[in-house]
């Protein structure tokens, strides 16, 4: 160990750290790679200066420009630096020689660069019987995969063969095959020679495995190349023949660019083979036939879906956390279920799709929600609105037989997204309905069922389409209207209305920059005080939502429009609550407060609404009569049954109240409760 390495512990040393993109350094082999960020640079010369040593770690994710701790491998190879030569274009091409394993305990900044707290992983074993003769197996298998790799020369085998060191002879193989860098680094990170020797057996066998095959599927190809000649020649002279005799030369190659489009869709066996076929009924077909234009539709839907293309997906908890509170206020419930499937999914590489519903009252922010998931998740966003929806076909697609014949919605969107994995929003989902046409929602089961929805089929597509990875987000206002099969098959969520304080809240972060924007307003010379947000929320709106808040602040911001442009960009207003009556009118709510002092015949109840609660006081009073109950006040059955079993209640007990047990006989009732026009039960 060098005087410039800073020691920190026994078996602990400082190294500057480049991170590699695609590339994994095994010890005891050289490898070339190209320096270029800036940081890696730093970190190269500060190497240069020093003992000429440097870790290298792989990234996670090979995208990242500026990698954290948490971004590359926490095992990498601790290397020599051999070459180095500097580029015209700034960077440098270095050759390293790998010394030995290493875990990285900390990476911390020294002024331009990063350097890594190192421990060294340097564990031996002995070489028995048994890991001798796993070697020769492994020296075997590498020299048939050497043999039957058309890309690697034969010297690659040389240095293999004289290893003796069951940890370099798994190092030199290792730096050697052609697999990809999860492969590679899992090798890298085996710190027992013999469990390094097992998972390279494995691997090795697997890859000669796959060569076998391919060298196969080689030999027989090259036996048809004759009739593939043959038919191409004949294919020729025949285009040249319909060419002559004006005819179908356009109509041939519009087919073979669908039979490419086809072979380059990556579609399933089933489907490929429905293409197919359909391609060959094309061509005997005449052109200008209807079905001609049922089938060439038909080859374009299949060649159009995303069969296998996915987007890669964000997993950073912290990110998603970030974006889902730059978008919205509260809904920690939600938010902390969005973290927890991101979560799931770091640990679980092929988790299903999840099927949320969020219920709520309109306006507080179900279908924007569903955005932000998206952003949050680095997936595409497709939003389909099943309002009004009566008919099966917008679900599952009308059948072929039919004509103008289309895929169903869930396809369509499917199309638009562009991939498998998408967020898709199903927005009012307890507004369809059903007709003679059939039942939309019973489509939907199939749909929304994780158990069987990788084998959903279209009637259009007439084949099986992977629905498993997407992310559906179900929208509704009520529950009640959502069949109860339905409702079983999603994860409810519930969006209870905001409270003062949040509304508050999300006027001052969200709506008003937003509203200030679009009206051209600066948000240096126009503010809204907090009383005057207060004011516009407790007085002028009264919704579970926030959108008629946002319409209020809207006409504000139209009126100092207007004030700019008549006395010009130099004025300035101060929103106060004084100056809201001005602005927006008269109050249209009051805040209502219970009674100070007790009165005969009034009691005070409290009454719960979507925007929130409000008192409710209930009249009473007694007058002569034949003991009939009067109830008014646009009552409900509920709280009509409920007077009827009080007064019950008070007959019953009519000694314990010193009442007379006849009085029911000799006065009328009358029970009423204000705010008539609102329904209540």
């Amino acid at each position: 160990m060098s005087e410039s390495d800073r020691k920190t512990g026994e078996g602990l040393v400082s190294v500057p750290l480049v991170p590699l993109r695609d590339i994994v350094v095994f010890p005891s082999t050289m490898m070339p790679f190209i320096v270029g960020r800036s940081a890696s640079l730093c970190a190269f010369n500060a190497a240069l200066d020093g003992d000429k040593r440097l870790f290298l770690a792989t990234q996670t994710d090979a995208r990242i420009d500026n990698p954290s701790f948490e971004d590359i491998n926490s095992i990498g190879t601790i290397a020599n630096i051999v070459q180095h030569q500097k580029l015209p274009n700034g960077n440098v091409k270095v050759l390293v020689e790998g010394i030995s394993r290493a875990r990285v305990i900390e990476v911390e900044v020294e002024g331009d660069h990063q350097r890594a707290l190192l421990k060294i992983l340097d564990h031996r074993s002995e070489v028995t019987s048994e890991v001798r003769d796993k070697m020769k197996r492994a020296v075997a298998l590498f020299e048939s995969y050497v043999k039957l790799s058309p890309n690697l020369p034969q010297e690659s085998f040389i240095p293999v063969g004289r290893s003796t060191d069951p940890s370099k002879l798994v190092d030199t193989i290792g730096s050697n095959l052609q697999v990809g860098v999860e492969v590679k680094q899992n090798l890298l990170e085996a710190l027992f020679p013999a469990e390094r020797l097992n998972t390279l057996l494995g691997v090795l066998e697997g890859e000669v495995e796959k060569l076998r095959v391919d060298r196969k599927i080689h030999n027989k190809v090259k036996k048809q190349m004759e009739r593939a000649q043959k038919e191409y020649y004949l294919n020729e002279k025949m285009k040249a023949i319909q060419q002559e005799l004006g005819g179908r030369e356009d109509r041939a190659s519009e087919i073979e660019e669908l039979r490419a489009k086809v072979e380059k869709a990556r579609m399933p066996k089933e489907a490929r083979d429905k293409a197919i076929q359909e391609l060959k009924r094309l061509e005997v077909m005449p052109p200008v036939s209807a079905e001609a234009t049922v089938s060439r539709n038909y080859v374009d839907w299949l060649v159009s879906l995303p069969w296998r293309r996915k987007t890669r997906e964000s997993r950073d908890i912290t990110r998603a956390e970030q974006i889902l509170n730059e978008d919205h206020y509260g809904l920690q419930k939600i938010k902390q279920r969005i973290l927890e499937f991101l979560a799931v999914r770091q640990l679980v590489k092929k988790s299903k799709g999840s099927i949320l519903c969020f219920v709520g009252p309109p306006g507080v922010g179900k279908t924007s929600l569903g955005r932000s998931i998206a952003r949050a998740t680095s997936r595409r966003f497709v939003r389909l609105s099943l309002g009004g929806v009566r008919d099966e076909a917008e679900i599952r697609g009308h059948r072929r037989t039919y004509i103008g014949a289309f895929p169903g919605q869930i396809v369509q969107m499917m199309k638009k997204a562009g991939s498998k994995n998408p967020v898709l929003v199903l927005d009012e989902v307890d507004k369809m309905s059903m007709d003679f046409r059939g039942d939309p929602s019973a489509a939907l089961l199939e749909v929304l069922d994780p158990e069987v929805n990788h084998q959903f089929q279209d009637h259009y597509i007439d084949t099986e389409f992977d629905l498993s990875e997407v992310m559906f987000i179900c929208t509704a206002n009520v529950l009640h209207t959502v069949p109860a099969a339905l409702k079983d098959r999603m994860e409810i969520l519930r969006m209870a209305g905001y409270t003062v304080n949040e509304k508050m809240e999300i006027a001052r972060q969200f709506l008003v920059p937003k509203q200030l924007a679009a009206h051209g307003l600066d948000a240096e010379k126009v503010t809204f005080s907090d009383d005057a947000l207060g004011n516009i929320v407790e007085r002028y709106t009264r919704e579970a939502g926030v959108r008629n808040l946002e319409r209020e602040i809207a006409a504000v911001c139209r009126k100092l429009a207007m004030e700019v442009v008549r006395r010009g960009d130099h004025f300035e207003q101060a929103i106060t609550p004084d100056l809201l009556g001005d602005y927006l009118g008269v109050q249209r709510f009051r805040p209502r407060e219970s009674e100070k002092s007790n009165e005969i015949g009034v009691a005070t109840g409290l009454a719960w609404t979507e925007s929130g609660g409000e008192i409710l006081s209930t009249e009473a009073t007694l007058m002569k009569g034949k003991g009939n109950l009067t109830l008014t006040g646009k009552l409900g059955d509920v709280m009509k049954e409920s007077a009827q079993a009080a007064l019950s209640c008070i007959r019953s007990r009519c000694d314990e109240y010193r009442i007379d047990e006849n009085f029911h006989r000799k006065y009328d009732m009358h029970v009423h409760v204000p705010e008539g026009a609102i329904p209540k039960d």
